[in-house]
């Protein structure tokens, strides 16, 4: 991508952005290296890294019920290690293959709205429109439920930057919804880690961007990037763009750093190594690794330094 495309565009939407610095989070798993799902005790040692070793103290997750298979209970695990901590969380629904109503109960197990502030927000689904794995109908019709359900708190989905860009999202941007996740992956975009950082912006810049013009609002909706990345050693090439812990420490420190800069809150894929991982199949039939994105180790050893202006 062209860096004039991402100034021109940039500069229409930068006076949304620039109030203030953003806030910097991770996506965090809910199982342990071993495959089984994370108890309290599991999350309060990943907060305790991620505090000692960022500038963190927002984390979200993708699955509320389940991951790989286990019957995981997230929500009340997560969250009283959290509000020990000091750290947000933004949970995350997986409602892909009619599992919405499985996904929900525990949140309402957990009775999220209790812990106040550590609830940062909760968001349904993660790039299925992208995906293909759940329409827009049923979108909508779920985060209009969760917003009934829990009334006092931000509700938003998170998707692929192109889909809140090119119109797929519309629907889902005039729904009434809260939080808006853009995921943007240079790397999956098989640019050279030289390019990463325009790309990244350009992406961002477009879909925020959209999302202003669709909603009329500035501000109106809370627009976050919801996922960006790149994988460490032992991680997968893709294309021009290579893995490798190096390239990881310099777009976290080109891209992140300078997004947050710029005013815009992001998640960073991911914080934990998670070998357990299956690999993930691209559009074009790739088979690629996604067990070592962390930018920590498995067992929480920080790959590098995390600290933006430090």
């Amino acid at each position: 991508m062209q860096i004039r495309t991402f100034a021109a565009v940039a500069l229409a939407v930068a006076p949304a952005a620039v109030s203030a610095a953003g806030q910097l989070g991770f996506a965090v798993g809910n199982t342990n290296p071993d495959g089984s799902c994370k108890k309290q005790s599991d999350f309060e040692a990943d907060f305790e890294a991620i505090k000692d070793n960022t500038q963190s103290t927002l984390v979200r997750t993708y699955s509320s019920s389940d991951s790989y298979g286990n019957p995981c209970n997230t929500p009340s695990e997560i969250l009283p290690a959290a509000q020990a901590a000091g750290i947000q969380v933004l949970l995350g629904m997986w409602p892909d293959g009619g599992v919405y109503e499985k996904e929900k109960a525990p949140l309402v197990d957990a009775n999220v709205e209790e812990y106040g502030d550590t609830l940062f927000g909760i968001t349904v689904g993660s790039e299925g429109m992208y995906r293909g794995t759940y329409s827009q109908n049923e979108l909508i019709t779920w985060i209009g439920d969760m917003k009934a359900t829990f009334p006092s708190t931000k509700i938003g989905t998170a998707d692929s930057w192109n889909c809140w860009n090119n119109g797929t999202m519309d629907g889902i941007i005039k729904s009434g919804i809260d939080l808006v996740l853009a995921n943007g992956f240079a790397y999956w975009q098989y640019q050279h880690i030289s390019n990463a950082t325009a790309t990244y912006f350009d992406d961002m810049a477009q879909a925020l961007a959209h999302v202003q013009e669709v909603s009329g609002s500035i501000d109106g909706i809370h627009f976050m990037s919801g996922e960006t990345g790149w994988p460490g050693d032992g991680g997968t090439d893709a294309g021009a763009a290579k893995a490798g812990t190096d390239n990881e420490e310099t777009y976290f420190n080109s891209a992140v750093c300078a997004m947050l800069e710029w005013g815009i809150d992001l998640f960073w894929f991911e914080a934990f190594d998670e070998p357990n991982k299956a690999d993930a199949i691209g559009d074009d039939g790739q088979v690629a690794s996604e067990q070592y994105w962390g930018s920590f180790t498995s067992d929480r050893t920080p790959k590098f330094n995390m600290m933006c202006g430090a």
